[in-house]
């Protein structure tokens, strides 16, 4: 009998870098270009094996905007992991990132934390390069960089595997 698993994984950055589009793409698998802002917290259900460990991942999708983060502090106990995104074509959307990682990281100082760059298929458009988001790795002892598209679905599923093994890596067998 495989072991079961239910992993609270949260996604944060700032409003409009992809958050929503990027669990659509992985829950659904299709890309949809009209998602509205998220208002406080949205929630997803993903059902995923990884190494022949079946995982429930609960995925928290936090509203970007200013306005919502009092509230999100209270929803991240629990989380296992998260996703901290930015936009590759925004540089202005690595400004607050110090504010996310302690809303993230609010009850859990050590939670692993994949750095992801969205809209990747915006090639000529993007403006951070990946030295200048590498360089975010150590000071936010974060543990990867992927750069992303939910357009074309590039790197979305790994994304996701590559976080959901680090989770399991830490959990107590």
């Amino acid at each position: 009998m495989p072991q079961k698993f239910i992993l609270k994984i949260l996604t944060a950055g700032e409003g409009g870098v992809g958050k929503t589009t990027l669990l659509h793409r992985y829950v659904e698998g299709k890309f949809s270009a009209e998602t509205k802002m998220t208002i406080g917290v949205e929630f997803f259900l993903k059902e995923t094996e990884i190494d022949s460990k079946q995982c429930t991942l609960q995925l928290w999708d936090f509203g970007g905007q200013e306005r919502f983060r009092f509230l999100l502090e209270s929803y991240v106990l629990g989380a296992k992991g998260a996703l901290l995104m930015f936009d590759l074509t925004r540089i202005t959307t690595l400004e607050n990132l110090q504010q996310w990682i302690n809303i993230v990281r609010k009850g859990a100082p050590n939670l692993p934390v994949l750095f992801l760059g969205t809209k990747l298929d915006l090639g000529d458009e993007i403006m951070v390069d990946d030295d200048y988001a590498m360089s975010f790795l150590n000071e936010f002892n974060l543990f990867d960089f992927m750069k992303i598209s939910s357009k074309t679905g590039e790197n979305v599923a790994e994304a996701f595997n590559l976080l959901t093994r680090k989770i399991l890596e830490r959990q107590a067998y």
